[in-house]
Protein backbone atom coordinates (compact mmCIF):
# COMPACT_ATOMS: atom_id res chain seq x y z
CA UNK A 1 0.00 0.00 0.00
CA UNK A 2 1.56 3.32 -1.05
CA UNK A 3 -1.41 5.40 -2.15
CA UNK A 4 -4.40 6.70 -0.22
CA UNK A 5 -7.92 7.26 -1.58
CA UNK A 6 -8.52 10.91 -2.42
CA UNK A 7 -10.10 12.74 0.49
CA UNK A 8 -12.87 14.15 -1.70
CA UNK A 9 -14.07 10.59 -2.40
CA UNK A 10 -14.78 9.91 1.28
CA UNK A 11 -18.09 10.75 2.96
CA UNK A 12 -18.78 8.23 5.76
CA UNK A 13 -17.14 7.79 9.17
CA UNK A 14 -16.08 4.27 8.15
CA UNK A 15 -14.29 5.75 5.11
CA UNK A 16 -12.25 8.13 7.26
CA UNK A 17 -11.39 5.38 9.74
CA UNK A 18 -10.17 3.12 6.92
CA UNK A 19 -8.20 6.04 5.48
CA UNK A 20 -6.39 6.53 8.79
CA UNK A 21 -5.60 2.81 9.03
CA UNK A 22 -4.13 2.89 5.52
CA UNK A 23 -2.12 5.97 6.45
CA UNK A 24 -0.53 4.22 9.42
CA UNK A 25 0.38 1.22 7.26
CA UNK A 26 2.13 3.48 4.77
CA UNK A 27 4.09 5.13 7.57
CA UNK A 28 5.24 1.82 9.05
CA UNK A 29 6.14 0.25 5.69
CA UNK A 30 8.45 3.19 4.95
CA UNK A 31 10.72 2.28 7.89
CA UNK A 32 10.89 -1.49 7.49
CA UNK A 33 14.40 -3.04 7.28
CA UNK A 34 13.65 -4.69 3.93
CA UNK A 35 13.67 -1.26 2.29
CA UNK A 36 16.64 0.13 4.22
CA UNK A 37 19.63 -2.22 4.33
CA UNK A 38 20.26 -3.64 0.84
CA UNK A 39 21.78 -0.45 -0.60
CA UNK A 40 23.91 0.34 2.45
CA UNK A 41 26.17 -2.69 2.91
CA UNK A 42 29.78 -2.19 4.02
CA UNK A 43 32.61 -3.72 2.03
CA UNK A 44 33.60 -7.19 3.26
CA UNK A 45 36.88 -7.33 5.19
CA UNK A 46 39.91 -9.51 4.51
CA UNK A 47 39.11 -11.30 7.76
CA UNK A 48 35.88 -12.51 9.35
CA UNK A 49 32.49 -10.74 9.34
CA UNK A 50 30.52 -11.13 12.56
CA UNK A 51 26.93 -9.88 12.81
CA UNK A 52 25.46 -9.05 16.20
CA UNK A 53 22.33 -7.13 17.08
CA UNK A 54 19.51 -6.42 19.48
CA UNK A 55 16.05 -4.87 19.27
CA UNK A 56 12.52 -5.39 18.04
CA UNK A 57 13.71 -4.95 14.45
CA UNK A 58 16.95 -6.93 14.88
CA UNK A 59 15.75 -10.19 13.33
CA UNK A 60 14.22 -8.45 10.32
CA UNK A 61 17.41 -6.41 9.93
CA UNK A 62 19.47 -9.60 10.07
CA UNK A 63 17.30 -11.30 7.45
CA UNK A 64 17.50 -8.29 5.13
CA UNK A 65 21.28 -8.03 5.61
CA UNK A 66 21.85 -11.74 5.04
CA UNK A 67 19.83 -11.76 1.83
CA UNK A 68 21.47 -8.64 0.42
CA UNK A 69 24.96 -9.79 1.49
CA UNK A 70 24.60 -13.16 -0.27
CA UNK A 71 23.46 -11.44 -3.44
CA UNK A 72 26.23 -8.82 -3.51
CA UNK A 73 29.13 -10.72 -1.94
CA UNK A 74 28.52 -14.34 -2.87
CA UNK A 75 31.85 -15.63 -1.57
CA UNK A 76 32.09 -13.50 1.57
CA UNK A 77 30.84 -15.48 4.55
CA UNK A 78 28.99 -13.94 7.49
CA UNK A 79 28.06 -15.39 10.87
CA UNK A 80 26.72 -14.17 14.19
CA UNK A 81 23.61 -13.79 16.28
CA UNK A 82 20.95 -11.24 17.15
CA UNK A 83 18.30 -11.06 19.87
CA UNK A 84 14.76 -9.79 19.43
CA UNK A 85 11.51 -9.83 21.36
CA UNK A 86 9.52 -13.04 21.63
CA UNK A 87 7.47 -13.56 18.43
CA UNK A 88 9.49 -10.92 16.55
CA UNK A 89 11.85 -13.42 14.93
CA UNK A 90 12.66 -13.87 11.24
CA UNK A 91 14.15 -16.67 9.16
CA UNK A 92 17.94 -16.53 8.72
CA UNK A 93 20.42 -19.17 7.49
CA UNK A 94 23.76 -17.73 8.62
CA UNK A 95 22.77 -15.48 11.52
CA UNK A 96 21.25 -17.07 14.59
CA UNK A 97 18.11 -15.41 15.95
CA UNK A 98 17.46 -15.54 19.70
CA UNK A 99 14.32 -14.29 21.45
CA UNK A 100 13.96 -12.72 24.88
CA UNK A 101 11.52 -10.72 27.00
CA UNK A 102 10.56 -7.06 26.59
CA UNK A 103 10.01 -4.65 28.33
CA UNK A 104 10.97 -6.67 31.42
CA UNK A 105 14.32 -8.41 30.82
CA UNK A 106 14.69 -12.13 31.45
CA UNK A 107 17.47 -14.71 31.58
CA UNK A 108 17.32 -15.26 27.81
CA UNK A 109 18.39 -11.65 27.33
CA UNK A 110 21.29 -12.27 29.68
CA UNK A 111 22.28 -15.42 27.77
CA UNK A 112 22.10 -13.53 24.46
CA UNK A 113 24.32 -10.73 25.78
CA UNK A 114 26.94 -13.19 27.05
CA UNK A 115 26.97 -14.98 23.71
CA UNK A 116 27.42 -11.71 21.81
CA UNK A 117 30.43 -10.79 23.90
CA UNK A 118 31.85 -14.24 23.26
CA UNK A 119 31.20 -13.92 19.51
CA UNK A 120 33.32 -10.78 19.19
CA UNK A 121 36.10 -11.88 21.52
CA UNK A 122 39.63 -12.23 20.12
CA UNK A 123 38.88 -10.53 16.79
CA UNK A 124 41.68 -8.79 14.89
CA UNK A 125 42.04 -5.51 13.03
CA UNK A 126 41.18 -7.19 9.70
CA UNK A 127 37.81 -8.42 11.00
CA UNK A 128 34.47 -6.62 10.72
CA UNK A 129 31.60 -6.50 13.20
CA UNK A 130 28.22 -5.41 11.85
CA UNK A 131 25.87 -4.32 14.65
CA UNK A 132 22.12 -4.19 13.95
CA UNK A 133 20.54 -2.09 16.68
CA UNK A 134 16.94 -0.97 17.15
CA UNK A 135 14.58 0.10 19.89
CA UNK A 136 13.92 -2.45 22.58
CA UNK A 137 17.49 -3.70 22.48
CA UNK A 138 18.28 -2.32 25.90
CA UNK A 139 15.84 -4.66 27.67
CA UNK A 140 16.54 -7.56 25.30
CA UNK A 141 20.31 -7.51 25.78
CA UNK A 142 20.67 -7.53 29.55
CA UNK A 143 24.00 -8.34 31.16
CA UNK A 144 24.44 -6.95 34.68
CA UNK A 145 27.72 -5.26 35.56
CA UNK A 146 30.07 -7.33 37.73
CA UNK A 147 28.71 -7.63 41.26
CA UNK A 148 25.08 -7.02 40.20
CA UNK A 149 22.30 -9.50 39.47
CA UNK A 150 19.57 -9.81 36.87
CA UNK A 151 17.00 -9.56 39.66
CA UNK A 152 18.41 -6.19 40.74
CA UNK A 153 18.22 -4.89 37.17
CA UNK A 154 14.68 -6.21 36.76
CA UNK A 155 13.50 -4.41 39.90
CA UNK A 156 15.06 -1.11 38.82
CA UNK A 157 13.75 -1.50 35.27
CA UNK A 158 10.20 -2.08 36.57
CA UNK A 159 10.37 1.00 38.78
CA UNK A 160 11.69 3.17 35.95
CA UNK A 161 8.92 2.04 33.60
CA UNK A 162 6.21 2.86 36.17
CA UNK A 163 7.50 6.24 37.33
CA UNK A 164 7.03 8.09 34.03
CA UNK A 165 10.73 8.70 33.32
CA UNK A 166 11.55 9.46 29.67
CA UNK A 167 13.46 6.81 27.73
CA UNK A 168 16.73 8.77 27.66
CA UNK A 169 16.83 8.71 31.45
CA UNK A 170 15.84 5.06 31.65
CA UNK A 171 18.62 4.13 29.25
CA UNK A 172 21.16 6.25 31.11
CA UNK A 173 20.56 4.09 34.18
CA UNK A 174 20.60 0.90 32.13
CA UNK A 175 23.98 1.76 30.57
CA UNK A 176 25.71 2.22 33.90
CA UNK A 177 24.36 -1.01 35.37
CA UNK A 178 25.46 -3.03 32.34
CA UNK A 179 28.48 -5.02 31.22
CA UNK A 180 27.58 -4.67 27.51
CA UNK A 181 25.81 -1.34 26.94
CA UNK A 182 27.33 2.13 26.60
CA UNK A 183 29.99 1.08 24.07
CA UNK A 184 31.18 -1.95 26.01
CA UNK A 185 30.23 -4.39 23.25
CA UNK A 186 32.30 -2.46 20.71
CA UNK A 187 35.19 -2.22 23.16
CA UNK A 188 35.12 -6.03 23.47
CA UNK A 189 35.25 -6.34 19.66
CA UNK A 190 38.18 -3.99 19.11
CA UNK A 191 40.59 -3.86 17.33
CA UNK A 192 38.04 -5.13 14.79
CA UNK A 193 36.16 -2.42 12.96
CA UNK A 194 32.55 -2.00 14.09
CA UNK A 195 29.87 -0.75 11.68
CA UNK A 196 26.55 -0.02 13.39
CA UNK A 197 23.20 0.29 11.63
CA UNK A 198 20.37 1.69 13.73
CA UNK A 199 16.62 2.10 13.55
CA UNK A 200 15.85 4.91 15.97
CA UNK A 201 13.06 4.85 18.51
CA UNK A 202 14.37 7.73 20.64
CA UNK A 203 13.33 11.39 20.37
CA UNK A 204 16.19 13.31 18.77
CA UNK A 205 17.69 10.15 17.20
CA UNK A 206 20.94 10.27 19.17
CA UNK A 207 22.66 6.99 18.16
CA UNK A 208 24.22 6.58 21.61
CA UNK A 209 20.75 6.41 23.19
CA UNK A 210 19.21 3.80 20.88
CA UNK A 211 19.09 0.50 22.84
CA UNK A 212 21.50 2.16 25.30
CA UNK A 213 24.26 2.32 22.69
CA UNK A 214 26.07 -1.04 23.05
CA UNK A 215 28.53 -0.20 20.27
CA UNK A 216 28.82 3.55 20.74
CA UNK A 217 30.79 5.59 23.29
CA UNK A 218 28.85 7.09 26.17
CA UNK A 219 28.71 10.75 27.17
CA UNK A 220 26.93 10.19 30.50
CA UNK A 221 28.42 9.17 33.84
CA UNK A 222 27.48 6.87 36.74
CA UNK A 223 26.70 10.01 38.74
CA UNK A 224 24.03 10.89 36.16
CA UNK A 225 22.44 7.46 36.62
CA UNK A 226 22.44 7.78 40.40
CA UNK A 227 20.87 11.23 40.21
CA UNK A 228 18.03 9.90 38.04
CA UNK A 229 17.28 7.08 40.47
CA UNK A 230 17.24 9.51 43.39
CA UNK A 231 15.04 12.04 41.57
CA UNK A 232 12.34 9.42 41.00
CA UNK A 233 12.70 8.04 44.54
CA UNK A 234 13.63 4.60 43.27
CA UNK A 235 14.95 2.38 46.02
CA UNK A 236 18.31 0.72 45.30
CA UNK A 237 20.36 -1.62 47.44
CA UNK A 238 23.92 -1.09 48.64
CA UNK A 239 25.48 -3.08 45.79
CA UNK A 240 23.88 -0.88 43.13
CA UNK A 241 24.75 2.31 44.97
CA UNK A 242 28.35 1.20 45.49
CA UNK A 243 28.67 0.32 41.81
CA UNK A 244 27.39 3.73 40.68
CA UNK A 245 29.60 5.54 43.15
CA UNK A 246 32.69 3.59 42.13
CA UNK A 247 33.44 5.91 39.21
CA UNK A 248 33.69 3.08 36.67
CA UNK A 249 32.80 4.83 33.41
CA UNK A 250 31.73 3.47 30.05
CA UNK A 251 34.01 3.90 26.99
CA UNK A 252 34.28 7.50 25.82
CA UNK A 253 34.35 9.15 22.39
CA UNK A 254 38.05 9.92 22.65
CA UNK A 255 39.01 6.28 23.11
CA UNK A 256 41.40 5.39 20.29
CA UNK A 257 39.77 2.16 19.13
CA UNK A 258 36.53 3.92 18.19
CA UNK A 259 38.30 5.92 15.46
CA UNK A 260 37.66 3.22 12.82
CA UNK A 261 34.04 2.63 13.77
CA UNK A 262 31.04 4.13 11.99
CA UNK A 263 27.34 4.38 12.76
CA UNK A 264 24.37 5.14 10.54
CA UNK A 265 20.72 5.71 11.44
CA UNK A 266 18.71 3.94 8.75
CA UNK A 267 15.23 5.00 9.84
CA UNK A 268 13.65 7.32 12.35
CA UNK A 269 10.28 8.73 13.33
CA UNK A 270 10.56 11.64 10.91
CA UNK A 271 10.82 9.19 7.99
CA UNK A 272 7.49 7.60 8.91
CA UNK A 273 5.89 11.02 9.36
CA UNK A 274 7.24 12.22 6.02
CA UNK A 275 5.91 9.14 4.23
CA UNK A 276 2.48 9.68 5.79
CA UNK A 277 2.55 13.38 5.02
CA UNK A 278 3.47 12.82 1.36
CA UNK A 279 0.69 10.25 0.95
CA UNK A 280 -1.88 12.52 2.58
CA UNK A 281 -0.93 15.52 0.48
CA UNK A 282 -1.19 13.39 -2.65
CA UNK A 283 -4.70 12.43 -1.49
CA UNK A 284 -5.67 16.10 -1.37
CA UNK A 285 -5.43 17.00 2.29
CA UNK A 286 -3.53 19.68 4.17
CA UNK A 287 -0.93 18.41 6.66
CA UNK A 288 0.60 19.87 9.79
CA UNK A 289 3.49 17.97 11.42
CA UNK A 290 3.97 18.84 15.07
CA UNK A 291 7.31 17.07 15.34
CA UNK A 292 8.90 13.65 15.57
CA UNK A 293 10.21 13.98 19.13
CA UNK A 294 7.21 14.78 21.32
CA UNK A 295 7.53 13.53 24.89
CA UNK A 296 5.70 14.05 28.17
CA UNK A 297 2.81 12.40 29.97
CA UNK A 298 0.69 10.59 27.38
CA UNK A 299 -2.75 11.68 28.57
CA UNK A 300 -1.61 15.29 29.00
CA UNK A 301 -0.32 15.37 25.43
CA UNK A 302 -3.65 13.95 24.28
CA UNK A 303 -5.53 16.76 26.03
CA UNK A 304 -3.18 19.33 24.53
CA UNK A 305 -3.74 17.94 21.04
CA UNK A 306 -7.51 17.96 21.56
CA UNK A 307 -7.42 21.71 22.18
CA UNK A 308 -5.20 22.17 19.13
CA UNK A 309 -7.62 20.17 16.98
CA UNK A 310 -10.66 22.11 18.21
CA UNK A 311 -8.96 25.44 17.49
CA UNK A 312 -7.91 24.25 14.05
CA UNK A 313 -11.41 23.08 13.19
CA UNK A 314 -12.78 26.58 13.77
CA UNK A 315 -10.29 28.01 11.27
CA UNK A 316 -10.05 25.49 8.41
CA UNK A 317 -12.14 25.26 5.26
CA UNK A 318 -10.38 22.15 3.97
CA UNK A 319 -9.62 18.80 5.70
CA UNK A 320 -6.50 18.89 7.84
CA UNK A 321 -4.26 16.09 9.09
CA UNK A 322 -2.13 16.65 12.21
CA UNK A 323 0.78 14.24 12.60
CA UNK A 324 3.24 13.68 15.43
CA UNK A 325 5.77 11.15 16.64
CA UNK A 326 8.12 10.60 19.56
CA UNK A 327 7.72 8.71 22.80
CA UNK A 328 5.41 9.69 25.62
CA UNK A 329 5.45 8.20 29.11
CA UNK A 330 2.82 6.96 31.54
CA UNK A 331 2.91 7.36 35.29
CA UNK A 332 1.13 4.21 36.47
CA UNK A 333 -1.14 4.72 39.47
CA UNK A 334 -3.95 2.29 38.59
CA UNK A 335 -4.08 -1.42 37.85
CA UNK A 336 -5.67 -1.41 34.40
CA UNK A 337 -4.33 -2.44 31.01
CA UNK A 338 -2.82 -0.11 28.46
CA UNK A 339 0.18 1.41 26.77
CA UNK A 340 1.21 4.98 26.13
CA UNK A 341 -0.54 5.19 22.74
CA UNK A 342 -3.99 4.18 23.97
CA UNK A 343 -3.52 6.38 27.04
CA UNK A 344 -2.70 9.33 24.75
CA UNK A 345 -5.69 8.51 22.57
CA UNK A 346 -8.08 8.27 25.51
CA UNK A 347 -6.82 11.62 26.78
CA UNK A 348 -7.48 13.07 23.32
CA UNK A 349 -10.90 11.43 22.99
CA UNK A 350 -12.04 12.56 26.45
CA UNK A 351 -10.95 16.15 25.94
CA UNK A 352 -12.70 16.35 22.55
CA UNK A 353 -16.00 15.55 24.28
CA UNK A 354 -17.64 14.10 21.20
CA UNK A 355 -16.72 16.93 18.83
CA UNK A 356 -17.95 16.11 15.34
CA UNK A 357 -15.60 15.79 12.39
CA UNK A 358 -12.47 14.83 14.36
CA UNK A 359 -10.89 11.37 14.12
CA UNK A 360 -7.84 10.06 15.95
CA UNK A 361 -5.31 7.24 15.68
CA UNK A 362 -2.24 6.38 17.76
CA UNK A 363 -0.03 3.32 17.34
CA UNK A 364 3.39 2.08 18.31
CA UNK A 365 5.18 1.34 15.05
CA UNK A 366 6.54 -1.95 16.42
CA UNK A 367 2.99 -3.32 16.62
CA UNK A 368 2.95 -3.64 20.42
CA UNK A 369 1.70 -0.81 22.63
CA UNK A 370 3.48 -1.37 25.92
CA UNK A 371 3.08 -5.02 26.85
CA UNK A 372 -0.37 -5.65 25.36
CA UNK A 373 -1.34 -7.39 22.12
CA UNK A 374 -2.43 -4.24 20.29
CA UNK A 375 -0.45 -1.66 18.36
CA UNK A 376 -2.77 1.12 19.51
CA UNK A 377 -6.31 2.25 18.77
CA UNK A 378 -8.42 4.79 16.88
CA UNK A 379 -11.77 6.54 17.18
CA UNK A 380 -14.40 8.40 15.19
CA UNK A 381 -16.84 11.07 16.40
CA UNK A 382 -19.58 8.41 16.46
CA UNK A 383 -17.79 6.62 19.27
CA UNK A 384 -18.91 9.23 21.81
CA UNK A 385 -22.54 8.19 21.42
CA UNK A 386 -21.49 4.54 21.37
CA UNK A 387 -19.61 5.07 24.63
CA UNK A 388 -22.64 6.66 26.26
CA UNK A 389 -24.90 3.85 25.10
CA UNK A 390 -22.57 1.39 26.84
CA UNK A 391 -22.37 3.54 30.00
CA UNK A 392 -18.59 3.84 29.78
CA UNK A 393 -16.87 6.62 31.73
CA UNK A 394 -13.59 7.56 29.99
CA UNK A 395 -12.28 9.45 33.01
CA UNK A 396 -12.63 6.38 35.20
CA UNK A 397 -10.69 4.33 32.68
CA UNK A 398 -7.98 7.00 32.56
CA UNK A 399 -7.76 7.11 36.34
CA UNK A 400 -7.13 3.37 36.37
CA UNK A 401 -4.64 3.41 33.46
CA UNK A 402 -7.11 1.18 31.64
CA UNK A 403 -7.28 2.68 28.16
CA UNK A 404 -6.83 -0.74 26.55
CA UNK A 405 -10.08 -1.97 28.11
CA UNK A 406 -11.92 1.20 27.12
CA UNK A 407 -11.08 0.88 23.44
CA UNK A 408 -11.64 -2.87 23.57
CA UNK A 409 -15.22 -2.20 24.72
CA UNK A 410 -15.68 0.07 21.69
CA UNK A 411 -14.00 -2.53 19.44
CA UNK A 412 -11.49 0.11 18.37
CA UNK A 413 -8.17 -1.55 19.19
CA UNK A 414 -5.68 -1.85 16.34
CA UNK A 415 -4.04 -5.28 16.33
CA UNK A 416 -1.31 -5.77 13.73
CA UNK A 417 1.04 -8.23 15.37
CA UNK A 418 4.79 -7.52 15.35
CA UNK A 419 5.81 -5.23 12.49
CA UNK A 420 9.53 -6.00 12.97
CA UNK A 421 10.51 -2.37 12.90
CA UNK A 422 10.37 0.34 15.55
CA UNK A 423 10.48 4.14 15.24
CA UNK A 424 8.16 4.60 18.20
CA UNK A 425 4.82 6.38 18.31
CA UNK A 426 2.82 7.42 15.26
CA UNK A 427 -0.15 9.70 15.93
CA UNK A 428 -2.65 11.13 13.45
CA UNK A 429 -5.64 13.44 13.93
CA UNK A 430 -7.93 13.96 10.95
CA UNK A 431 -10.00 17.15 11.18
CA UNK A 432 -12.88 17.95 8.86
CA UNK A 433 -14.21 21.50 8.57
CA UNK A 434 -17.00 22.18 11.04
CA UNK A 435 -19.58 22.42 8.27
CA UNK A 436 -18.86 18.92 6.95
Amino acid sequence: MNKLPEMKSLNRPADYIAWLRDLSEIAIASVHPDTLLPSRLPEPPTGRTIVIGAGKAAAAMAAALEKAWAKKYMRAEIEGLVVTRYEHGASCKKIEVLEASHPMPDNMGEIAAKRMLAAVKDLGKNDLVIALISGGGSALMTLPAPGLSLEQKQAINKALLRCGAPIREINTVRRHLSAIKGGRLAAAAHPARVVTYLISDVPGDDPTLIASGPTLPDASTPVDALEILERYNITIDDAVRTHLQSGKKAPKLGDRDFSRDTARVLAKASDALNAASDAAIAAGIDVRVLGDNLEGEARALGREHAQLALRAQREITHPLLILSGGETSVTVTGNGRGGRNVEYLLGLFTALGGAQGIYGLAVDTDGIDGSEDNAGALFSPDDWAKMQAQSLNPREYLANNDAYSFFAELENLIVTGPTRTNVNDFRAILILPASK
